[in-house]
Parts: structure tokens; C-alpha cells; sequence
């Protein structure tokens, strides 16, 4: 018997195929599926694990003829995922949430009961590739259809994650999976990619904060960089870095966010000749490696998930925080960057290998 594998359902077609390759492949495949934190009254929008996903994912799993089981998360996805969203928000940032859903919802506590169950790997529909070098450490790379690749949300995972992970679908084109799916005769086959974040359901983001979140934000200032008062916002979460529409100013050139000052409660705006950096600083920053380099190097860095990747000059650091000593990079880049965004992460590639990442600060 070959060794056994869990593999994260989602009742899409990507994760359908990855168990379906598996199997093929001579795995013991065990099928899983995550029950997550839905709004209350809007459990159908949750495309992650409403009830038509969870119905589709437990029907591929029959046709394959594999275990099906569902975890309830749902308590502590909303603890660590949805209110570190609300709490990010809060704090001026821009949360990408996926982030903290794969490191410590899908590494951590799917991977911990996948363990439970004398799994040796867990898997996903992930469109990202692993590989071991030569000196026996795990490598992040980007995926074989570069308009589907997910390395940027997958680069904070350890060695020791990635050496339980198997990506079946990252060396495959979208394609490809779509026609392989069909040949498996599975029921998400034609199942058309979900690109929002799971409990928001599609909707914009700024209701979902008015109604989790009431009094997250106050109306303040909207000043441009010289301190010309324009108007009034109402409330520095809704408002994100490189936003135009919305604004509720009338004037003769277009304005765009330019940054929010918690401090002050103001928003500053400014005309898209203004937009932009050439710098910026990242925290929490994991190595794929697990080893930091010692010197400064050049990069491409993405900014965000489907922002492209830009060349800069990295300069890894140390910072000391209550006695730790916790990673950091500093990134200059060759041209000037229009969206970086505190909360997003900056993610490191050379090439295909992703070399790691961190939350811009």
C-alpha cells in the first residue's frame, strides 16, 4: 500500500483532480473537507463550504470511491482569520486574510488532523510546485500556468510544511485539469474558479466591515500631501491604497488614496503622478529556505496577488521585538511601485523558486 495522503476539498475542480491524479498515482487518498465560518443568514455565499460545495466535494469523493469526512472549523476560523481581518482593517491595513488561512487553518489544523489519521502528506488544488534540491531542502515554486500560479499565498510555509505538501495540479495548465476532470468523468468538472475571498461571498468588503465591525471607523479629514483640506471620508477602513472611484470629491483631475494616517485619522490623497513608491519595508518575513541570506540581493518582488513582479534590491535585517529577533527585508525597487499596501505581502522570486515573503509594514 502506497503512503497515504489527505487532500483539502473544496468541491472545485482543482482539488477534485488533485485527489483523483493521487489516487492514480498509487496514494492512499483520503478525501477532507474544511467546515468554515459563515456570516449568519448567509451560509449559501460561503463558496468555500456551502452546502452546494460540501454536496459536490462528498460526490467526487463517491466517484472516486475515496473516505470523505468534514472538519468543523468554524470557530476557529473566525478567531484567526475573519478577526484578524476586522482587526487588520482596523489598524489601517489591508489584510489578505487567504494568507492566515493557509498557515494556520490549512497547515496547521487540517494538516495536524490529516497526521491524526496517519497521513504522511496533505494535499490541495493549489497552483504551485514542490521540489527537493540537491542539499535536501524543500523549495516553493511557481506553477506551470503562470495565470493560475498561487505560489504568492503559499509563501509562508516552513520546511517542515512543505516536506508533508504535495501539489498534484501546479505542473498542469488550467486546461489541462479542466480536460482531466472530464476524463475522470467528475461532477465539478464544469465548475466555473471562485476568485473572492471565501466569507465574503462576492460582496464588497466595505459591508462586510458596517456589519461585523460597527464604529470600526470615523468620518475625518481628506487632505492632499501639502495639507489642502478637500472634503470629508467616511471612515479610513473603507478606503484603500490606489482607490480613485468613491472618494465623494468633486475636482478637476482625477485623485487617488495615496496613504491613510491612523494617527490623525486622515486620508491622503493625491493626483496618479503622486501615486507610487520605489520602497518599502516588510515584517514577519518567512524564508522558504529557512535561512535568511547575509547579504543584499536583487529580486523580483509581487506586491500583491495578481499585481505583477518588479526587480528591487532586497536588504534582509533583524528587528528586536521584546527581547526576539524577528526577520524583516527592506525593498528599493527599480521603478516606482503604484499599489504597495501595508498588510499585503511582498513576496520574493528568483525566477520560478520563491525565495519567501513577508507583510509589508
Amino acid at each position: 500500500m502506497g503512503s497515504k495522503v489527505v487532500v483539502a476539498m473544496s468541491g472545485g475542480v482543482d482539488s477534485s483532480v488533485a485527489a483523483a491524479l493521487l489516487k492514480q498515482q498509487g496514494y492512499t487518498v483520503i478525501a477532507m473537507m474544511l467546515r468554515l465560518w459563515s456570516e449568519p443568514g448567509r451560509e449559501e455565499s460561503n463558496r468555500c463550504c456551502a452546502p452546494d460545495s460540501q454536496a459536490l466535494a462528498r460526490r467526487v469523493a463517491a466517484k472516486l470511491e475515496l473516505p470523505f469526512y468534514v472538519i468543523d472549523a468554524k470557530e476557529r476560523f473566525h478567531s484567526i482569520v475573519v478577526q484578524s481581518f476586522l482587526d487588520g482593517y482596523a489598524q489601517g491595513l489591508t489584510p489578505n486574510p487567504c494568507l492566515i488561512c493557509n498557515r494556520q487553518i490549512k497547515w496547521d489544523f487540517l494538516l495536524n488532523h490529516a497526521i491524526a489519521l496517519g497521513a504522511d502528506f496533505l494535499a490541495s488544488g493549489h497552483y504551485a510546485r514542490i521540489n527537493q534540491s540537491p542539499d535536501g531542502r524543500w523549495q516553493l515554486l511557481r506553477s506551470k500556468d503562470f495565470s493560475k500560479d498561487q505560489s504568492y499565498v503559499l509563501h509562508a510555509l516552513s520546511q517542515e510544511m512543505l516536506g508533508k505538501t504535495l501539489l498534484p495540479v501546479g505542473g498542469y495548465l488550467k486546461s489541462e485539469i479542466r480536460t482531466l476532470a472530464e476524463q475522470y468523468s467528475l461532477p465539478t468538472a464544469d465548475r466555473s474558479d471562485s476568485q473572492d475571498l471565501c466569507f465574503l461571498g462576492g460582496e464588497d468588503y466595505r459591508k462586510f466591515l458596517r456589519r461585523n465591525a460597527s464604529g470600526i471607523g470615523h468620518p475625518g479629514p481628506i487632505l492632499t500631501r501639502d495639507g489642502k483640506n478637500l472634503g470629508e471620508h467616511e471612515g479610513l477602513p473603507f478606503y484603500t491604497i490606489g482607490q480613485r472611484k468613491g472618494l465623494g470629491i468633486a475636482t478637476p483631475i482625477p485623485l487617488y488614496v495615496l496613504a491613510k494616517q491612523v494617527e490623525t485619522n486622515v486620508l491622503i490623497v493625491g493626483s496618479e503622478d503622486e501615486l507610487g513608491s520605489r520602497d518599502l519595508t516588510a515584517h514577519q518575513v518567512n524564508w522558504i529556505s529557512g535561512e535568511a541570506p547575509g547579504e543584499p540581493f536583487r529580486a523580483e518582488v509581487k506586491t500583491r496577488y495578481t499585481a505583477g513582479a518588479s526587480w528591487a534590491e532586497i536588504t534582509p535585517y533583524e528587528e528586536n521585538l521584546r527581547g526576539e529577533s524577528l526577520p524583516g527585508i527592506k525593498a528599493h525597487f527599480d521603478v516606482p511601485q503604484r499599489d504597495i499596501t501595508p498588510g499585503q505581502a511582498a513576496v520574493l522570486y528568483d525566477g520560478d523558486l520563491v525565495l519567501g515573503g513577508g507583510t509589508i509594514k
